[in-house]
């Protein structure tokens, strides 16, 4: 995962554990669960507390996770990933809160029909967890599978927004 040499980072403790946010000057480029898969090695970025872009984040999160927030403003790098992983990135930010969507219908969308298990090692790999939603899409079934942060929260996720 590359990033600029601006990236600065903080954490937020939410009702589902730890995370980590980064961002460079004028847009976030991380967002996860501490300890989750695919987590870049964040000891390189210095701590920011006053960074406004995470400074934002950290309010609309706590604004989501109080159920005030279904959607987040929030300028947004995905330029970490490869060109399909950016794709499938973009792509979930049109999964509206309360709904889910297949990894079948990701791949449709982004008009590659077979590509489906390379959609779920890209949603696998997003960079911002919540705000880029991959915790909405599931399996053609309906089932729960794979979440980086953790089966337990993409089902908390779930819930609290299906509450909302």
């Amino acid at each position: 995962m590359k990033h600029t040499p601006k990236t600065a980072r903080c954490s937020l403790s939410t009702p589902l554990g730890p995370m980590t946010l980064a961002a460079h000057d004028t847009a976030l480029v991380w967002a996860g669960f501490d300890g989750q898969k695919h987590a870049p090695n964040s000891n390189a970025w210095p701590i920011s507390d006053t960074h406004p872009v995470l400074r934002l984040v950290c309010k609309q999160l706590q604004q989501y996770f109080a159920s005030q927030r279904t959607a987040f403003d929030i300028p947004l790098d995905l330029g970490s990933g490869t060109a399909f992983q950016q794709s499938v990135w973009h792509n979930l930010l049109d999964i509206k809160p309360g709904t889910t969507c297949s990894y079948a219908t990701i791949s449709q969308q982004i008009g590659n029909p077979k590509a489906v298990r390379a959609v779920g090692g890209a949603i696998g790999r997003n960079p911002v967890s919540i705000i880029v939603p991959c915790h909405r899409v599931v399996g053609s079934n309906g089932a729960l599978t794979g979440y980086a942060g953790g089966i337990d929260r993409k089902i908390a996720l779930l819930q609290l927004e299906s509450s909302t």
